[in-house]
């Protein structure tokens, strides 16, 4: 049974349904926010661990949510936050400048048991690779995630403008990227 995120909220801040809402919620959003996560970080245990990671700041903060955005925008927010950081750290203790991860990401995709994609999305994911992580990461949301550039502008705290400017130099990135290897 799906709650509304208002009924969700309210059911939360009961202590007698709180668990219950909060499972709720995990089960709405799981997949959801996996996915997302998933296509920033590439690895399946990685994306395990972050979306675990997220849902335990949402546990400990869900009570001061205020409303001012959706819940689904706000549980994206933590989620892509939450993965950047894992990220960052990551490069950080392989010692991989910050700058030069694609060849450490496209290494993962290709060393990934859960990866089935054919040639051509392994040749995709590799372009996306290429991108800066906040290009990727809207690429990623734009691209398979259909998302509005308002609900993505709310989730990354940026301007519409520089988010439609960050994609479309993605787009022709990828299309560099794809035409030239």
């Amino acid at each position: 049974m799906d709650l509304t995120d208002q009924e969700l909220l309210q059911q939360f801040k009961n202590p007698e349904t709180q668990n219950y809402a909060f499972n709720l919620l995990v089960r709405q959003y799981q997949k959801r926010l996996y996915w997302h996560i998933r296509k920033i970080l590439l690895d399946h245990d990685d994306t395990d661990d972050v979306l675990q990671n997220t849902f335990i700041k949402v546990w400990k903060n869900l009570a001061n949510f205020k409303g001012d955005s959706q819940l689904y925008t706000w549980l994206y927010r933590i989620a892509t936050n939450e993965s950047i950081t894992f990220l960052n750290s990551k490069k950080k203790r392989a010692g991989i400048p910050l700058d030069d991860v694609s060849t450490f990401l496209a290494n993962t995709v290709q060393s990934d048991s859960y990866f089935k994609g054919d040639e051509i999305q392994a040749k995709l994911q590799k372009a996306i690779l290429t991108l800066p992580d906040k290009q990727r990461i809207v690429f990623n949301m734009r691209y398979f995630d259909a998302m509005k550039y308002e609900e993505m502008s709310d989730i990354l705290e940026t301007s519409v403008g520089a988010l439609k400017a960050s994609y479309h130099h993605a787009v022709k990135k990828i299309e560099h990227y794809l035409t030239s290897n």
